[in-house]
């Protein structure tokens, strides 16, 4: 980690082993890949003399069941997953290490990012799984009915945050979306469309940890930073669906 750290004046902490759906299954692994780990990289950041971090929260565990949506950064964090948990700890620390040590640390908490090059695997992103079914002829498996509304965001809405969050030198928290919500059946229809295919849709039970609607209140970041999406979700599906059908292979 040292070594890394040679010559940087910021630091990007993207990097997570566990995902929402996975880390319940061994909290203690979750703990130590992510919660520890990211510790050492503090350390080791201050005795480098490294003060700047833009770190990737999560902007829909961390605050579990929301009580008001629009979710604003000021909600109470109650989070219902080991992920979660782990993304709030850390921004606890970061948090420890600007009151002691001088860090100067800019928390964004993400909604759903999607877009060219996301895996496609199953285990995280959606839009991404579902593009790649449908291209396949594959059914589309969905936990609960397919109401549950989340906020996404284009991958490159998502960067250019990145980028003024370390340039401009903001430190805080700040939510990052569309501010917008949509369920997963109406992306679904949407897909249909841009598709011209109509995918068979296995439907499992809802999982505990799924909360009903997560929508993120973007304006603090719009004021503060000057940022604001520019992406919307029919181009973006577009664009993610032209991507990937225009790969020379498929897996």
């Amino acid at each position: 980690m040292a070594e890394a750290l040679q010559g940087v004046e910021i630091v990007y902490h993207l990097i997570s082993t566990t995902v929402p759906g996975t880390s319940n299954l061994n909290p203690v692994v979750d703990i130590n890949d992510n919660l520890v780990a990211t510790v050492v990289l503090l350390d080791q950041m201050i005795k480098m003399g490294v003060k700047r971090i833009v770190y990737l929260s999560s902007g829909g565990t961390v605050y579990g069941k929301p009580h008001k949506v629009p979710i604003a950064e000021e909600h109470p964090l109650n989070p219902i997953c080991s992920y979660g948990v782990v993304k709030v700890a850390i921004e606890n620390y970061l948090h420890m290490y600007q009151e002691l040590y001088g860090l100067r640390p800019t928390i964004i908490r993400p909604s759903n990012p999607f877009g060219p090059r996301q895996g496609h695997e199953g285990v995280q992103g959606v839009i991404a799984t579902f593009i790649a079914k449908i291209f396949l002829n594959q059914s589309l498996n969905v936990w609960g009915d397919g109401s549950v509304i989340r906020d996404y965001m284009y991958v490159t809405d998502l960067a250019r945050l990145c980028i003024v969050a370390g340039e401009e030198n903001h430190t805080g928290v700040f939510n990052a979306g569309s501010g917008q919500g949509i369920s997963i059946s109406s992306i679904i229809k949407q897909l249909e469309v841009i598709s011209g295919k109509k995918p068979s849709v296995s439907y499992e039970p809802g999982r505990n940890f799924d909360v009903k609607e997560m929508v993120l209140d973007i304006n603090h970041t719009k004021n503060i930073t000057g940022w604001c999406p520019t992406v919307d979700l029919t181009n973006g599906l577009l664009k993610h669906w032209n991507w990937y059908t225009s790969l020379p292979q498929h897996f």
